[in-house]
């Protein structure tokens, strides 16, 4: 009788095995489509993990039970005395809707793979167990390349130490370095108008609008923010590109007029208060350290055009909630008293919004109030399903969401509705999410196209001297 070794060793010679953790398949319960022509190995370790799993996060607990639909189907459509030949993954629906390119075979472990750890590292745990079935694979299928597939950091280091070759998800990744993600803004060069001369402007009901033809305007963006880098300064935005063909129009200059009391006070944030007043821009997303006036600038424009344009029936302002997840349930009071707590960004922004003019103290309360009554506090956990109208909506924090999170979100979005994200790469509390693989660079890098969104990164930190040296020295 040939056994499960012999088999697998002659359909493999010469290919590469993906040995995928726990922690891919509760990231993208559809990674093991994600490897086009290339063999996907589940070690048994991984299966009996994920059955043991009790995370508070929703979206996990909901990944692992969809990854189980996908292998109780392919499981059920192959003969079990077959299974050792493996499962080919292209011959099935599933492949077609997630990853046409998938054309690989699916591989359980239904034999013990066992080899000597160091001693350095103990005997037990998941970790550990997948490390040594990974080394036995190793020593067993010497003409295969074995690599191992894991959103776990320290896994991926220990697996380098013992000459194991580790890999991060790559299709969880926006991007291979966030250094390369879309900043929404463009200097432009000293000499750009002398060498390029041949252009159009003109004045049209109070703006100026100029039409560029050049080979440099190709990779521009719709909605991107133009600079010039030498005075006098020359601020715009790109309103169309279309085969070389780019037509500009100057921005609105809130540097020098107010927005709700406020003022701009740079270039960026200026740019900002233009695509958060611009009715025909729906999706806005504002990157920034702490301290570049992300929240106080989404805020004021949302007052502007809900209080003041009557745009928008109300606010909504919403945030994930690392720490309580989907125990907020249990918090007393309304929906709005459990999320009070997580808003403190809100509060803060809205008294100094609220306090822009001299008031006495019950003058300053009314006030507030007055503002809070067209602003709701609405929880992550309870949007699915929802869909608003005409609403104003802000994202807090959205660094900490994932893909499926923020298109969750996103899609919640009805007609005469704009959504807000913000959010600081650099702060990312959420477990096995990086800048690469946040939901938010996801939306920054698909959105870039498109002629109703705009991003902007804010560089300089406005919010204190004291902050702002913190935010560079420390």
């Amino acid at each position: 009788m040939v056994t499960h070794h012999i088999i697998m060793k002659e359909m493999l010679a010469g290919k590469k095995i993906f040995v995928l953790d726990a922690s891919v398949l509760m990231h993208d319960p559809g990674a093991i489509f994600r490897f086009q022509e290339h063999s996907v190995f589940l070690p048994l370790i991984v299966l009996e993990e994920l059955k043991h799993v009790k995370q508070k996060t929703t979206e996990i607990t909901q990944n692992i039970r969809q990854f189980n639909h996908f292998l109780d189907e392919l499981v059920s459509t192959v003969d079990p005395g077959k299974l050792n030949e493996g499962i080919q993954l292209n011959q099935h629906t599933i492949a077609s809707h997630l990853d046409r390119r998938c054309k690989g075979t699916l591989f359980f472990q239904s034999e013990p793979l066992t080899s000597q750890l160091p001693d350095l590292l103990p005997q037990g745990g998941s970790g550990n167990a997948i490390l040594e079935t990974v080394l036995a694979l190793q020593s067993q299928y010497d003409a295969c390349q074995i690599i191992l597939v894991s959103r776990d950091i320290s896994l991926r280091i220990k697996a380098s130490i013992l000459g194991i070759t580790a890999e991060d998800y790559h299709n969880a990744k926006a991007l291979e370095d966030i250094d390369l993600l879309y900043s929404g803004h463009l200097l432009l060069s000293t000499d750009f108008w002398n060498s390029n001369s041949a252009f159009n402007s003109w004045e049209e009901a109070g703006k100026t609008y100029y039409q560029i033809e050049s080979e440099q305007v190709i990779n521009w963006h719709p909605n991107q923010f133009v600079v010039s880098s030498h005075e006098p300064e020359f601020q715009a935005r790109v309103m169309s590109v279309d085969k070389g063909v780019a037509v500009l129009v100057q921005l609105d200059d809130f540097q020098t007029q107010q927005t709700w009391g406020i003022q701009a006070l740079n270039c960026h944030q200026n740019f900002a208060l233009n695509m958060l007043l611009n009715p025909e821009i729906d999706f806005v997303t504002l990157l920034g350290n702490a301290g570049t006036g992300k929240t106080l600038l989404a805020l004021a424009a949302g007052l502007q055009m809900t209080m003041e344009e009557n745009r928008y029936h109300e606010i909504i302002m919403t945030r994930e909630t690392i720490a309580v997840g989907e125990d907020i349930g249990y918090l007393p009071g309304t929906e709005e008293e459990k999320m009070a707590p997580w808003m403190g960004a809100l509060m803060d922004n809205l008294e100094l919004l609220g306090n822009t003019t001299q008031q006495s103290g019950w003058k300053k309360t009314s006030t507030e109030d007055f503002l809070m009554s067209r602003i709701k506090l609405r929880s992550i956990n309870y949007m699915r399903g929802r869909t608003f109208q005409n609403r104003y909506i802000i994202l807090d924090e959205a660094q900490n969401l994932t893909v499926k999170q923020i298109k969750t979100l996103i899609t919640r979005a009805g007609p005469g509705t704009k959504l807000v994200c913000l959010g600081n790469l650099a702060q990312i509390d959420t477990s096995y999410l990086s800048a690469t693989s946040s939901g938010l660079t996801f939306a920054v890098d698909r959105f870039k196209h498109w002629e109703h969104s705009a991003h902007i990164t804010l560089l300089r930190g406005e919010r204190s001297r004291l902050a702002d040296f913190a935010s560079e020295n420390l």
